[in-house]
């Protein structure tokens, strides 16, 4: 009876002894799967949140890409101009911008009396480019429209600046005019293409009436 007791009395203490680390560990499982759940995501919402970043920069990054493309070249283009202008105003010489059509690149020359000389700034040191996906269509200057070839243009001592109208594209044809007031400086961009105004044409009856008349006729 005695052995039947001891024999006994060990089980039901190893019974206990094993079933205390199980229930640990499983408590242990439940906290930490409350926690996670409380203060975590599952994998489908990650998922779902992945899919809309993806999608909403699929929209957006190809249209600021292209506006700033065109943006960037206008603002250089322009901020370029009113270098030549503070560099004509402020040696009081005369700058002639070289403006290559064809290859898409321009560079300014200090005149100094019967020479030109290249402009102590570094940034001038070598012909300026648009980007490769990027040309001139045409420029419109005093003399007329070019589409080819080189233009120039002068920034003068007194701070005028020959008018021009410059038209760039892009590889999907996008366009950015900048229109170049010659009186007052005055830069002008515009996304669609800016056409000079039309001569006003006199009709021959009201030229007619125009004419002075002769003292005495």
């Amino acid at each position: 009876m005695n052995r039947r007791i001891m024999s006994c009395m060990k089980k039901q203490t190893s019974n206990i002894s094993l079933s205390r680390p199980s229930r640990l560990s499983r408590l242990s499982r439940t906290s930490r799967a409350a926690r996670f759940g409380a203060s975590g995501f599952t994998i489908l919402e990650i998922i779902i949140v992945l899919f809309l970043l993806v999608g909403l920069l699929g929209i957006i990054l190809p249209r600021i890409s292209l506006e700033e493309n065109l943006g960037s070249v206008g603002r250089r283009l322009v901020g370029n101009v009113r270098s030549l202008q503070h560099l004509a105003m402020s040696t009081q010489k005369t700058v002639h911008l070289y403006v290559d059509i064809d290859r898409g690149i321009y560079w300014p020359m200090i005149l100094d009396g019967n020479q030109e000389k290249v402009p102590g700034d570094p940034a001038w040191l070598t012909p300026l480019a648009l980007p490769e996906t990027m040309r001139f269509t045409d420029i419109l200057v005093s003399q007329g429209k070019k589409e080819s070839g080189r233009v120039d243009l002068f920034f003068y001592p007194t701070g005028r600046i020959d008018t021009a109208t410059m038209h760039v594209m892009n590889e999907r044809n996008n366009i950015l005019a900048i229109a170049i007031e010659p009186v007052t400086g005055a830069i002008r961009l515009s996304d669609e293409r800016i056409e000079p105004p039309r001569q006003l044409v006199i009709p021959d009856r009201v030229r007619n009436l125009l004419k002075t008349t002769p003292a005495g006729a």
